[in-house]
């Protein structure tokens, strides 16, 4: 068995979904894990979700701030932590686990390993060169017209702004951390990534705000993660941090996946190691 992951469906393109629909496990006891990013409206989500709970063993979900955002055309309205609610209520319903949830053990073939998924937003500690504030930060993203759509689509309600909700969220990942047995080993789950490292190669350095917070930068060794995955930035790759694996498992939007040489990312092998990358 092996735990695989993916994240960035953007089930939205009908490209994305005819990959989707070519996903399938190795093994039937084969798990998954989803970081995020699965579509934009409510119902594509819960649809694409429901179709890898009926093919893995077992399903696990960390959201990304596009679930998280409420378009107009989303018959779902909801907003912020209701929405959020809503979506782990009804994936709960598929026996998807989420970050809600009491963390699943892994049955590794070296023993188990605690896969976490996370739920932990950004905090604008990601800022640009020269930016020393949140406010200095979005100052040069909008002046040089590099800003998120979260910041019209993500409402952070009840609180009074996203950071807000990632201080709030960080406190209560903490303390469900700090109670996992420590003699077990982890696989943390994160739509965005832990550690800064993997932004330092974007396009757009201004976009890295809306890409992390600082107060995870020791997760992974605190946390005895044996792998830390992550999507978000549509750079699909592996690095190392104090010699754990930190993968990107995104498969992004057809535009950019359908110009490279390769073809399209499938699923990344996460355990049992070394971390590989299937390609079709």
């Amino acid at each position: 068995m092996s735990l695989l992951a993916i994240s960035d469906l953007h089930v939205g393109h009908a490209e994305n979904r005819a990959i989707l629909d070519a996903l399938r496990p190795d093994s039937p006891e084969d798990w998954l894990v989803v970081a995020g990013d699965v579509g934009e409206k409510a119902d594509e989500v819960l649809r694409a979700m429901e179709l890898l709970a009926g093919r893995f063993s077992t399903v696990v979900w960390a959201p990304g701030n596009h679930e998280l955002w409420t378009p107009p055309a989303d018959p779902v309205g909801l907003r912020g932590e209701a929405r959020y609610a809503y979506l782990v209520q009804r994936l709960r319903d598929l026996g998807v686990a989420t970050p809600e949830d009491p963390y699943l053990q892994w049955p590794g073939p070296d023993g188990p390993v605690v896969v976490a998924p996370l739920f932990v937003l950004y905090d604008y500690t990601f800022r640009p060169e020269g930016a020393h504030t949140k406010e200095e930060a979005l100052a040069v993203a909008h002046s040089t017209g590099v800003v998120c759509v979260d910041e019209y689509l993500l409402h952070p309600d009840p609180h009074p702004s996203r950071d807000a909700w990632c201080r709030a969220r960080l406190a209560y990942t903490r303390s469900r951390l700090d109670a996992v047995d420590p003699a077990l080993p982890t696989v943390l789950v994160n739509h965005f990534p832990l550690v800064r490292e993997p932004t330092r190669i974007l396009r757009h350095p201004e976009f890295a705000q809306w890409c992390g917070t600082e107060a995870t930068a020791d997760w992974h060794v605190r946390y005895r993660a044996a792998a830390v995955v992550y999507g978000h930035l549509h750079i699909p790759r592996a690095i190392e941090v104090d010699g754990v694996p930190h993968l990107e498992v995104s498969l992004g939007y057809p535009r950019e996946w359908g110009s490279r040489s390769a073809p399209p990312q499938g699923l990344c092998r996460v355990l049992p190691g070394p971390s590989s990358v299937r390609r079709w």
